[in-house]
């Protein structure tokens, strides 16, 4: 007679399998969603488009993404950066080459040296294959702070968000989101030392070097105090304090890598700065800008009304429990990015694509619920794709509508 141990085998093997494919399919798939949505709204954007600086009306899918700064990415990979900086009527920088980083570029110049393709197929190649990896790495790192339906609920809020269509056009993004989530993942591992090439990496791909150096300040300061509280209580920290420290130097010099790369190139001292100026039309002071962008439009008065709730919705924002339950890594580097952007970003129509890097964010959004029970992603999903349609069509696509032509997305 089978015994209770065979027969609870047997009572297993009756029951019915139940398949869950592998986390990566899972997210793949949620990022080929994504990009699938994009692409329709992208092609309806092109068809309702009319003439533009860069075709006639109603492009095909490949100019279309092709326009804005997609051109400065391809006018580097086509003839590099200048060795003299150009000149206005006036004698001051006018828009160059140099305020774009050179690894984005410089991968597909690479890549089109060994195959051949050229621009037209290798930047979106690059950008939808960096943005799918990002996917994975985005995962990965959610993982460390929640469940796998929360985590990929979050790698969806990012791969459907209303600038996710910037995840596949020529622009640096999505390599730039690939090494942020690597190095983010690496520090919140303690792999601090194998994070310090991703981190340079990151700091040639997008101006990312001054915040990250922030958020690992912050990251020091916590473990300094970690270190002072086991110290007094007699015990022996865990925190590595030197390999953070060591971090936040590579950091440091990532941020000032590329200003400095430019001065030796021009042999001009405030080439990066003055290239970056010229957009703006005026020199850089930081914070004004938050202030003067709302008070042209409001007045002195009310603008400090719109700065002031804007402090304190962003210090409710890391109150909240579901921004809190992220982690230090990760707050930190939201927190050190919004005082970057606070005091070095010029407020403008492109602001909504510079927030793409909070997307640690999306891990809180996933996990929250409304008092009735249900996940706010449900809705949060719809309203994403109805504002990336806004977001294209109006920003991406060109409507002559601003006094210099139209308003960059």
């Amino acid at each position: 007679m089978p015994g209770p141990a065979r027969r609870g085998v047997q009572w297993r093997a009756n029951r019915p399998v139940q398949w869950r494919a592998h986390w990566a399919v899972q997210v793949l798939a949620v990022f080929v969603a994504g990009r699938l949505v994009s692409t329709g709204i992208l092609l309806l954007a092109a068809a309702r488009q009319g003439v533009s600086p860069w075709s006639g009306p109603a492009p095909g899918y490949g100019t279309f993404i092709n326009y804005w700064d997609s051109g400065w990415y391809e006018r580097i990979f086509m003839e590099g950066y200048p060795t003299e900086l150009p000149r206005d009527a006036l004698g001051g920088v006018s828009h160059n080459q140099w305020a774009f980083y050179p690894l984005y570029p410089g991968l597909v110049r690479v890549l089109d040296a060994a195959t051949g393709l050229g621009w037209g197929i290798l930047a979106p190649l690059v950008s939808v294959a960096a943005a799918g990896g990002a996917s994975l790495v985005i995962y990965r790192l959610f993982r460390l702070r929640a469940d796998h339906r929360t985590a990929l609920a979050g790698v969806a809020v990012v791969s459907f968000a209303p600038v996710s269509a910037i995840l596949q056009v020529p622009y640096a993004e999505s390599l730039h989101l690939l090494l942020l989530a690597s190095a983010l993942y690496l520090v919140s591992r303690g792999r601090y030392y194998a994070a310090m090439p991703v981190v340079v990496l990151m700091c040639l791909a997008r101006p990312a070097g001054v915040p990250f150096a922030i958020a690992v300040g912050i990251l020091f300061l916590a473990a300094l105090r970690t270190v002072r509280r086991s110290a007094v209580l007699g015990g022996q920290a865990a925190q590595p304090v030197l390999p953070v420290f060591l971090l936040g130097v590579v950091s440091s010099l990532g941020a000032v890598a590329w200003p400095l790369i430019a001065w030796a190139v021009t042999g001009q001292r405030d080439a990066y700065v003055a290239t970056e100026t010229a957009w703006r039309g005026e020199a850089l002071v930081p914070f004004v800008p938050w202030f003067q962008a709302p008070a042209a439009v409001v007045g002195p008065a009310a603008a400090v009304l719109v700065v002031a709730g804007l402090l304190l919705g962003v210090v409710a924002l890391f109150l909240a429990p579901a921004v809190r339950s992220m982690g230090l890594v990760a707050g930190a580097w939201c927190a050190g990015y919004l005082l970057y952007l606070g005091a070095f970003w010029d407020p403008q129509s492109s602001t909504w694509r510079i927030l793409l890097p909070l997307f640690p964010l999306a891990l809180a959004v996933a996990g929250s619920r409304s008092r009735f029970g249900t996940r706010i992603l449900w809705v949060l999903l719809p309203v994403s794709v109805l504002l990336q349609f806004v977001w294209v069509d109006w920003l991406w696509g060109w409507t002559p509508s601003g006094p210099d032509g139209d308003y960059p997305p």
